[in-house]
C-alpha cells in the first residue's frame, strides 16, 4: 500500500479512536540537556499513535497525534526527531507549515510546529528511517523460529525520537493510546495493556493510562505466543522458546508479591515478560507492564532470574519515580539494583544476596579502574553537557548508587530506610526527581539534622566525588570464602577433579572463574576437561570463560565462542570479549572476522559500541 493512500486511512482512524486516557502527569517537566523540545512550556497531555509496520521497507509510518494545552500562548511547539521524514502536520485539523532544524550531534533535529493558545490536537504524518537507532529489524533467520521476521524497539536513552516525533526526555511524562497495523500472521505488543492471543486482522490497539516518559515506549512485532504464570503475570516469546521461558520465569509472580511487601503496591496492572530474539543489546528493559528480556537469562536452572527482579524493581524506581534528566541516572539504576537485591534476599536468603553484592562490587571496581579513579564520570551526579547520555550508562549509576543506599541502610538502620523508601515512592508516584531534590528530601525525611549520621554517610563524597569512597560497605563472604579456598587449592597442587564444588550456584562459579583470570592454557584445559565450561549453557559463565580463553589462547574454546558471538547480542557480553580479542594480532584478526560475519545480528546500539572497538 502506498503511503499517500495509507495516510488517508490513518487520518480517518485517528478521528474515531477511543477517547484519550484521563490520567495525566501531575508534575511540571524539568528541562534537560538532551531534549530539543519545549514541553516545559507547552503541556503535553497525551499521545494518540496510529502507525503501520512495514517489514519490506523496514519502516514504521503513520500519525503521531499530540494532545496539548498552551495556556501561555507559546508560538511554536518543539519536538525531538532523529532521522524521521516529516510529511505534513496539522493543528486542530488545519495543515500548518512545519520546519526541521539542522541536525545537532547526538540529539537529532528539532521539529518546529506553529501553534497558538487554541491548539489542542497536533497531528504529524511521518516515516522512520531503515537505520533508526531504536529499531532492530530481524530476518527470519535471525529469530529462534526461523520462519517469520521480528521487530523490536529500544528507546532508552534518547532513541524514542528515532521512531516517534516526541518530547524525548525522562522528565516529560504522558499517557498514550496506539493503533498498530502489522502483517496478519504476526502479533504486536507494546508497553501498555496487551492482548494475549494473535488476532486475524493484524490491527492491535493499546492503552497506557499512566503517564510515562518517551524512553519507556516500546513496540515488538513477531511470531509471538503467551503463557500465563498466574493471574497478573505471564511470559511472551516465540513459540519455540515458550515452554522453556515459562519454566525459567515461574517465580515472577512471587517476585511481584515480594516487591510489593517491601515498598508498596505494584501500580501498573499486569507484569509480563517478553523474551526477545538473541540480538537484544541489553539484559532487560523495564518497559512498563512488559519487560523486554534477553534470552541469555534462559539458563535452564533459573540461576539468572535476578535480572527479572531488577526489571521488576524498575516498576517503582525509574518507572514510578523517574530521574528528571540523564545526569540523574543513578536515581533510576542505583535504587533499582538495591531494590533487586532486597527482592532476591527475601526470596533466596541473605547468603545469596551477599554474593550479588560482592560481584557487583567487583564490577564497580572494574568500571572505576576503566574510567579512572579521579574521573568525574565516577560521580553519581553526572556531567553530560555536549555528550551522548549513553556515556553515563555505566556501573557507576548502578553499583555505586546501590552501595550508597546500602551504606545509608547500614548507618540509619534497615527499618528506617525501608520506611523512608516506601514513603518516597508513594509521595512521588508518577513524578520526576533530580539529584538536588532527592538530597533535600533525604535530609528532611531521614537524616533530620542528625549530624553524626550525616558524618558517617558523607553524602558529598558519594554524589559529587570520584571513585569508591572508603566507607563503602562490603557484603559478608560466607559462600565466596569457600570458593576462594578452592581457588587457592587449584592454584596450588590440587587437581581440578578434586575440588569441592558440589552445590555451587552460577554466582559461585563466576566468582571462581574471575579469580582465575590469567591462568595458563594448561590449567584452562584441565578445568575444561573436568567442568566442561566451553559447553556451558550459562551465558554469564560462558562469557567469562571465553574472555579467559582468548587471554590464554585456548583454541578448543574458539568454535563455541564464535557460536556464542553469533547468537548473543547483549553488549555486556560482547564488549569484554571483543576487547580481549583486540589486544593481540591473532585476536584482532579473529575479532574483525567474527564481527564482520555476525554484525547484522546485533542491535544498532551494540553495533555503535563495537564499531568504535573493532577496527582494522
Amino acid at each position: 500500500m502506498k503511503y499517500a493512500t495509507l495516510a488517508g486511512i490513518l487520518l480517518a482512524a485517528a478521528a474515531c479512536q477511543t477517547p484519550a486516557p484521563k490520567q495525566e502527569a501531575d508534575t511540571t517537566p524539568v528541562k534537560d540537556l538532551h531534549t530539543l523540545s519545549n514541553a516545559d512550556s507547552i503541556h503535553i497531555r497525551n499521545l494518540d499513535l496510529n502507525i503501520e509496520v512495514d517489514f519490506s521497507q523496514k519502516q514504521i509510518r503513520g500519525i503521531a497525534g499530540w494532545h496539548v494545552a498552551n495556556p501561555q500562548d507559546i508560538a511554536v511547539l518543539k519536538l525531538d526527531t532523529y532521522g524521521l521524514s516529516i510529511d505534513s502536520v496539522t493543528v486542530n485539523g488545519q495543515k500548518v507549515q512545519h520546519t526541521l532544524d539542522a541536525a545537532v550531534p547526538n540529539l537529532g533535529s528539532r521539529l518546529n510546529i506553529p501553534v497558538d493558545k487554541q491548539a489542542d490536537l497536533v497531528q504529524i504524518w511521518y516515516k522512520t528511517s531503515p537505520e533508526a537507532t531504536a529499531l532492530q529489524w530481524l530476518e527470519p533467520s535471525q529469530t529462534m523460529g526461523k520462519k517469520q521476521p521480528f521487530l523490536y524497539t529500544q528507546s532508552e536513552s534518547i532513541y524514542a525520537r528515532t521512531w516517534i516525533p516526541c518530547p524525548d526526555g525522562p522528565g516529560i511524562r504522558f499517557p498514550y493510546t496506539a493503533r498498530v497495523k502489522v502483517p496478519k500472521d504476526l502479533m504486536a505488543l507494546m508497553s501498555a495493556v496487551n492482548v494475549q492471543q494473535r488476532n486475524d486482522s493484524g490491527i492491535y490497539t493499546f492503552s497506557m493510562e499512566q503517564p510515562v516518559p518517551a524512553y519507556l515506549m516500546a513496540l515488538a512485532v513477531g511470531d509471538i505466543s503467551f503463557k500465563a504464570v498466574d493471574s497478573i503475570t505471564g511470559v511472551y516469546t516465540e513459540p519455540a522458546m515458550l515452554d522453556k521461558a515459562a519454566w525459567e520465569l515461574a517465580d515472577i509472580g512471587k517476585m511481584v508479591t515480594t516487591a510489593g511487601q517491601l515498598y508498596g503496591p505494584y501500580r501498573w496492572g499486569r507484569y509480563d515478560v517478553l523474551v526477545l530474539p538473541p540480538g537484544f543489546p541489553l539484559g532487560g528493559m523495564e518497559n512498563p507492564r512488559l519487560t523486554f528480556a534477553t534470552p541469555t537469562i534462559i539458563a535452564g536452572d533459573r540461576s539468572l532470574v535476578s535480572l527479572i527482579a531488577h526489571e521488576l524493581a524498575h516498576s517503582w524506581s525509574g518507572n514510578l519515580v523517574t530521574n528528571a534528566t540523564w545526569e540523574d541516572f543513578w536515581l533510576n539504576e542505583g535504587f533499582t539494583v538495591y531494590f533487586e537485591r532486597r527482592i532476591m534476599e527475601a526470596m533466596q536468603g541473605e547468603d545469596y544476596s551477599d554474593m550479588l553484592w560482592e560481584l557487583g562490587y567487583q564490577d564497580l571496581q572494574g568500571t572505576v579502574e576503566e574510567l579512572g579513579k579521579d574521573s568525574k564520570d565516577t560521580w553519581l551526579k553526572l556531567d553530560l553537557r555536549n555528550r551522548n547520555p549513553d556515556d553515563g550508562l555505566t556501573d557507576i549509576a548502578y553499583e555505586k548508587g546501590a552501595h550508597f543506599l546500602r551504606l545509608i541502610e547500614k548507618t540509619a538502620g534497615r527499618a528506617k530506610l525501608d520506611t523512608f523508601l516506601r514513603t518516597y515512592f508513594d509521595s512521588h508516584a508518577f513524578k520526576t526527581m533530580n539529584t538536588a531534590q532527592f538530597l533535600q528530601y533525604l535530609d528532611a525525611n531521614l537524616i533530620k539534622g542528625d549530624t553524626a549520621m550525616a558524618g558517617k554517610i558523607r553524602i558529598n563524597d558519594w554524589v559529587y566525588g570520584p571513585g569508591i569512597p572508603d566507607n563503602c560497605p562490603r557484603a559478608p563472604q560466607k559462600r565466596f570464602t569457600k570458593v576462594s579456598e578452592e581457588v587457592k587449592r587449584f592454584q596450588g597442587s590440587t587437581a581440578a577433579k578434586e575440588l569441592q564444588t558440589t552445590g555451587w550456584s552460577s554466582h559461585e562459579w563466576l566468582y571462581f572463574l574471575r579469580a582465575l583470570s590469567g591462568i595458563s592454557k594448561e590449567k584452562m584445559k584441565e578445568l575444561d576437561a573436568t567442568f566442561r565450561f566451553t559447553q556451558t549453557g550459562n551465558s554469564e559463565m560462558a562469557d567469562q570463560w571465553f574472555v579467559m580463553a582468548v587471554a590464554a589462547d585456548y583454541e578448543p574454546a574458539y568454535p563455541a565462542m564464535e557460536k556464542f558471538l553469533s547468537e548473543v547480542g547483549r553488549r555486556k557480553f560482547l564488549t569484554p570479549l571483543y576487547t580481549e580479542m583486540m589486544k593481540t594480532p591473532k585476536g584482532k584478526e579473529m575479532a574483525i572476522r567474527i564481527y564482520g560475519k555476525y554484525k547484522q545480528n546485533y542491535h544498532p546500539l551494540a553495533q555503535e559500541t563495537l564499531n568504535k572497538l573493532v577496527k582494522g
